[in-house]
C-alpha cells in the first residue's frame, strides 16, 4: 500500500504520520477539528494543560463515535428483520404451494 508522509499541527505540536494518499485531506481536517475543539474547551473550562484538553476531545469524540456505532447496529438489525419479513411475504406470493404443505 502506498503511503505519503503528512505532518499536522495540533496545539502547537507537530505530528508526522504516514497515511494513504486518499486519507491525507481527512487527516488534516481531523487535526484542525481537534485543535479547534481543544481550544474551545480551554476557553470554556480555563484549562491550559494541552494533555487535559486533548483527553477531553478524545473522550467527547469517542463517546459520539460509540453512539453512532450503536445506532448503526440497531439500524442494521432492524433492516435485517424487515428484509426477512419482506422475503417471507415474497416467498408466500411467489411460491404459494410450498407454503401450504
Amino acid at each position: 500500500m502506498d503511503t505519503v508522509s503528512a505532518s499536522v499541527n495540533i496545539l502547537g505540536r507537530t505530528y508526522k504520520l504516514r497515511v494513504a494518499p486518499h486519507d491525507e485531506e481527512a487527516l488534516r481536517k481531523a487535526a484542525e477539528a481537534i485543535g479547534t475543539q481543544a481550544k474551545q474547551y480551554g476557553q470554556m473550562y480555563a484549562y491550559n494543560d494541552h494533555q487535559d484538553l486533548l483527553a477531553m476531545v478524545a473522550l467527547t469524540q469517542i463517546t459520539q463515535l460509540t453512539k453512532i456505532q450503536n445506532s448503526l447496529h440497531y439500524k442494521d438489525t432492524d433492516l435485517a428483520q424487515r428484509l426477512q419479513t419482506v422475503d417471507s411475504v415474497l416467498e408466500q406470493i411467489l411460491h404459494p404451494t410450498r407454503n401450504s404443505l
